[in-house]
């Protein structure tokens, strides 16, 4: 089973998705942020079930989606994976996702 480590980048997100949708329903805020995290669990099982994200450094970072949502994440190693942010669907992630190349 893989390990998943929430980077500071993704908390951050988390947190700002929280604030933006409890300005209207804190029950949904607190059910959306628990159903992102709920999802990124399935990778502790299976690490490449999201789909390759094209970018010019050599890291694996893969994205899967839960509703309007892109959680994104990188493979470390066979034992630990990394969420990188999480990101509406509505935005580009090349735009806010800090990837430096390797």
């Amino acid at each position: 089973m893989v390990n998943i480590e929430w980077t500071d980048e993704a908390k951050k997100w988390l947190k700002e998705i929280h604030e933006y949708i409890a300005i209207e329903n804190p029950i949904a805020a607190k059910n959306v942020v628990n159903g992102i995290y709920d999802k990124a669990q399935i990778l502790r099982s299976f690490p490449e079930i999201g789909y390759s994200f094209e970018h010019e450094s050599k890291r694996k970072i893969r994205i899967i989606l839960y509703g309007h949502y892109r959680i994104a994440y990188e493979i470390l190693n066979q034992e630990n994976i990394a969420i990188l942010g999480v990101f509406h669907g509505k935005m580009i992630i090349e735009n806010h996702l800090k990837i430096q190349r390797i």
